[in-house]
């Protein structure tokens, strides 16, 4: 199952916690707050922008 996101969508997703840009990590199929040291789940393709669902990466 691909995890890939739509270009469109990936350059109009924000962090919900800095509403900066999230970096997508392919590899690990996350979305990176790098701001906020968090990484958000893709699953099925669908970026799950819940903090309580984020790993912390710092």
């Amino acid at each position: 199952m691909s995890t890939a996101i739509d270009p469109w969508l990936l350059e109009r997703l924000v962090c919900p916690i800095t509403r900066t840009p999230l970096r997508y990590d392919e590899a690990a199929a996350e979305l990176v707050s790098e701001e906020a040291g968090l990484a958000y789940p893709v699953r099925e393709g669908m970026p799950v922008l819940i903090v309580e669902a984020a790993r912390q990466i710092r």
